[in-house]
């Protein structure tokens, strides 16, 4: 009999969580596992990766009242939802992904495990990140992180994503034991950017109706608030007015895109500044660029970022979340201080006037991405873990 593996994530917005539940559910049916993957609705502008599942071959059902905002009604009917499917499929594993996912999930796989004690689920929760910084208010997030160390007691294993992560959930906000987390980096199919060479490169800049002389500065990712879009403004302002002439790329949508427009123009950046929405012509978007910026408040592992360095760009990044746990040493980025808008101007300045230093910094930052975060090693982590648990 095939083991019966639960997925639930909050939604199937455009991210690392998204593709890796995606993904997971996809190989580990191959590998003899029974899944079943639930999401949630998508926030206006997110961007919906929902489009993946046929292609995927997932057997996945929406619940249209699990959404990411705070909202008791809604909330309520997605525990019921969530409670009445564990019932109907009578999962070995449930595993979350996400805060939301995770909280109402695994409250109700405890209620099922105790009135169902012949067949208890094991409990899995993934954290890519974490919601205990920089996303709410200190009352919610006091709330959140009390919720995390209730239900951590009762999940059986503790997932992060990277260590700076695990280590950060231990010891700043007691979540879990040491005993109860396994770190288990994300897996991605880098094959495509893999394959970015000088020709395809040329193409890209050509397809984006970009000048072959100009440098191009990218970034890629929600526009919320947590991402800092403003410091990458700030760092295209300081950098607009030299001798070289850069193009600013910034891809993705969400809930800011006007006012950062707005910013764009009052800096007078609008003929320089590009905002393209979503794409998913990804090895296009990282062809064309020449550094790629992270300006982020928070991170969990930049999905971003990896995929740049995949694609061969040299990056700039915060020095935040699991930014460190990707590049790993400054032969394949450069990392710099949070909110240092002199210090990030400085940094994608020194990479555009030295070819050979971004040439040979996206060779290594390559080579290390695609040996680290292949999608194969994910599933084969995330099917021994499953196996172990049992």
């Amino acid at each position: 009999m095939p083991v019966r593996v639960l997925r639930v994530i909050t939604r199937l917005n455009i991210g690392g969580p998204a593709i890796q539940a995606i993904h997971l559910s996809r190989s580990l049916s191959a590998e003899g596992f029974d899944t079943r993957l639930l999401y949630g609705r998508v926030g206006a502008a997110e961007g919906d990766m929902s489009y993946l599942l046929p292609d995927r071959g997932v057997t996945a059902s929406r619940i249209d009242a699990l959404q990411r905002p705070i909202a008791l009604w809604s909330d309520a009917r997605a525990l019921l939802a969530i409670s009445r499917a564990i019932a109907a499929f009578r999962p070995h594993v449930i595993h979350t992904h996400m805060a939301k996912a995770g909280l109402l999930t695994r409250t109700a796989a405890v209620l099922y495990n105790a009135t169902h004690r012949s067949h208890r689920a094991r409990i899995v929760h993934t954290y890519h990140g974490h919601v205990l910084e920089g996303y709410f208010s200190g009352p919610t997030t006091r709330l959140f992180v009390a919720l995390e160390r209730l239900l951590s007691g009762a999940t059986d294993r503790l997932v992060a994503v990277s260590p700076i992560i695990r280590d950060d959930l231990l010891n700043r906000y007691r979540i879990g034991t040491p005993e109860t987390f396994t770190v288990v980096p994300i897996g991605l199919d880098l094959s495509a950017l893999a394959a970015v060479d000088d020709q395809a490169r040329a193409r890209a800049k050509r397809d984006l109706d970009i000048p072959p002389e100009s440098a191009v500065v990218t970034t890629v990712g929600r526009l919320t608030a947590i991402k800092n879009h403003g410091l990458f403004l700030e760092m295209a302002a300081r950098l607009a007015g030299g001798k070289k002439a850069i193009v600013f790329l910034i891809v993705g949508d969400g809930e800011l895109r006007s006012a950062l427009e707005r910013e764009a123009t009052v800096r007078g950046l609008a003929d320089r500044v590009r905002f393209l929405g979503w794409r998913r012509d990804l090895p296009t978007i990282y062809g064309a660029t020449d550094v790629f910026a992270i300006t982020s408040h928070n991170e969990g592992t930049p999905v971003a970022l990896i995929e740049a360095m995949a694609a061969g760009v040299a990056g700039v990044a915060t020095d935040v979340g699991g930014v460190r746990d990707v590049i790993v040493d400054d032969s394949m980025g450069v990392v710099v201080a949070p909110q240092d808008a002199g210090a990030l101007a400085s940094a994608v300045e020194r990479l555009i006037a030295d070819a050979d230093r971004r040439t040979s910094m996206g060779a290594a930052a390559r080579r290390s991405v695609v040996a680290r975060f292949a999608f194969d090693r994910l599933s084969a982590d995330i099917a021994r873990l499953y196996r172990e648990i049992l």
